[in-house]
């Protein structure tokens, strides 16, 4: 039973302050990601280094979140939620002025472990102040929420960046965060009384183990898989999970308990974000790049077609859990789900090119944003509560950092696949296929790219780059697609057919 002062739950206020900032962390990123031509034009940067914007975000916030986790139930979810908020605020602050590429990367790498403590120290707390039906109620919110931040990201940033530059773009998020920051105070602080001490070593291992996997996987295809220092990144990654391991075989308390990974219903839970990454979130960064470099809209342009991919995301959820609790069950609304995301790519593969109208993108982007809809009011709830609340952190730790971990991942993957199916198109054209060249089309940058070549030539080229790029986008989506099918398959054998009732937490006793 988790240790609470004050008394008063206010379970309302709790889940409008968590939601609000949960709202600001998926915009991050996807929101972010129509920001990055602009960003890339502003700060004379490449390919690399505009991608790490969105990158070192992605990345952080995927690692530390098991440490948050375990850092939450530890010193306290309110102390670490404000933190979380307070860092995330401060940074957002110094984006706004920032007035270089690298130095915006690191300040969105430390947005990262700010987002990590507020998502699990703040689902921590709903779990808190909830009890049984309720606890599904709010998780629906939670979910709903989350997809709100996928949804509105890149539209509204598109619509801030087209009147007010990239710059608004940190500036909105600030605002946000101040105002969840003033209502922490209000809040019940809430804690696990048996993980009075952190595994510090268990953390730092964990830690540094999947920082090392992560971004050897981000530099990989850019670098080549047998680069020195993908290498050593790997044999790190190796070297410190497998102590992590051993550490935690040995804890009286662990910081998570590695037995539940021989329990097939928490494997497939875990798998689902991940393959949803590749589904969902891997489109949500890379198409309004592929609109604006190849149709030559404008980033509020690019961001509004992107709500048909989003738009479900934010409607969808409250449908996905009345047909898992009332029609279907859990287990068939997450296949479906998965479902619905390969035959939406499959068909955005089929109608992708220059010049594609929005009927034709309607119908596959809006599948794709209904198959994330689906499982996005239903996983959380279903993941957290399937332990008991004293360890609510750390199953929220474990969860989103599979989440996460599969989104940095999938972008990471996705976009040098993009770079690698662009510049294996563009050999033979009038100009040398370097991976620059290919990373400048792949950016969004197709006009500029086209001068490289005469000012009589350059319709003729441009139209060539825009081909390859669309011939590389339509791979990259049947890839997807298979991806997608291939999870769909396994989640079926994995998950049992009925789910078992989630755990409700215990009623909150008197603080010691």
């Amino acid at each position: 039973m988790s240790t609470a002062s004050p008394p008063v739950a206010r379970p309302g206020l709790t889940l409008f302050a968590v939601c609000a900032a949960v709202l600001v962390l998926p915009a991050s990123l996807t929101g972010t990601s129509v920001a990055l031509p602009s960003i890339g034009a502003d700060l004379h940067a490449t390919l690399a280094p505009t991608q790490w914007v969105v990158n070192s975000y992605n990345l952080t916030f995927a690692t530390f979140m098991l440490a948050t986790g375990a850092l939450a139930d530890a010193i306290g979810r309110k102390r670490l939620f404000g933190f979380g908020v307070l860092v995330f605020a401060l940074t957002s602050l110094a984006s706004v002025f920032a007035g270089d590429i690298y130095l915006l990367d690191v300040l969105r790498g430390l947005s990262g472990v700010g987002a990590a403590a507020v998502l699990t120290a703040g689902s921590a707390m709903i779990a808190d102040v909830h009890q049984g039906p309720a606890l599904t109620r709010a998780f629906g919110v939670f979910g709903t929420a989350a997809g709100a931040g996928l949804a509105l990201g890149p539209s509204t940033s598109g619509l801030l960046v087209g009147a007010f530059g990239w710059r608004a773009v940190f500036g909105s998020h600030l605002v946000i965060m101040l105002v969840v920051l003033a209502l922490v105070p209000l809040l019940r602080e809430s804690r696990n009384p048996g993980a009075s001490t952190v595994d510090w070593l268990g953390t730092v291992t964990f830690t540094g183990g999947l920082f090392a996997f992560t971004l050897a996987v981000v530099e990989g295809p850019l670098r080549g898989w047998v680069d020195v220092l993908v290498l050593v990144l790997l044999l790190a990654a190796i070297v410190l999970l497998r102590v992590f391991v051993g550490v935690e075989r040995r804890q009286a308390q662990p910081m998570f308990d590695l037995s539940l990974f021989r329990q097939p219903r928490f494997v497939a839970l875990c798998l689902l974000p991940v393959v949803a990454a590749f589904g969902f979130v891997s489109l949500a960064v890379l198409l309004p790049q592929y609109f604006i470099g190849v149709d030559g809209v404008s980033s509020s342009a690019a961001g509004l077609r992107m709500l048909l991919l989003t738009l479900p995301v934010l409607v969808v959820p409250m449908v996905g859990a009345w047909l898992a609790a009332k029609a279907l069950g859990t287990r068939t609304v997450l296949v479906l789900s998965l479902l619905c995301m390969a035959a939406g790519t499959a068909w955005l593969a089929a109608v992708l090119g220059p010049g594609v109208g929005v009927g034709d993108l309607a119908v596959p982007l809006l599948l794709v944003g209904s198959g994330m809809g689906l499982n996005a009011g239903i996983i959380d709830g279903v993941a957290i509560s399937s332990v008991e609340p004293e360890r609510a952190g750390m199953a929220a730790g474990m969860f989103n950092t599979m989440r996460l971990s599969g989104e940095a991942v999938a972008i990471a993957v996705m976009g040098a696949l993009l770079v690698t199916f662009t510049q294996a198109r563009l050999r033979g054209g009038p100009v040398d296929a370097t991976s620059d060249l290919a990373g400048q089309v792949v950016q969004g940058d197709v006009a500029g790219a086209a001068t490289q070549v005469a000012a009589t030539d350059r319709g003729g080229f441009t139209a060539f780059l825009a081909d390859g790029y669309t011939g590389a986008f339509q791979t990259a989506l049947w890839l997807i697609a298979g991806i997608c099918l291939v999870g769909s398959v396994v989640l079926a054998v994995l998950l049992p057919g009925r789910q078992p009732e989630p755990v409700a937490p215990e009623p909150v006793g008197e603080p010691a």
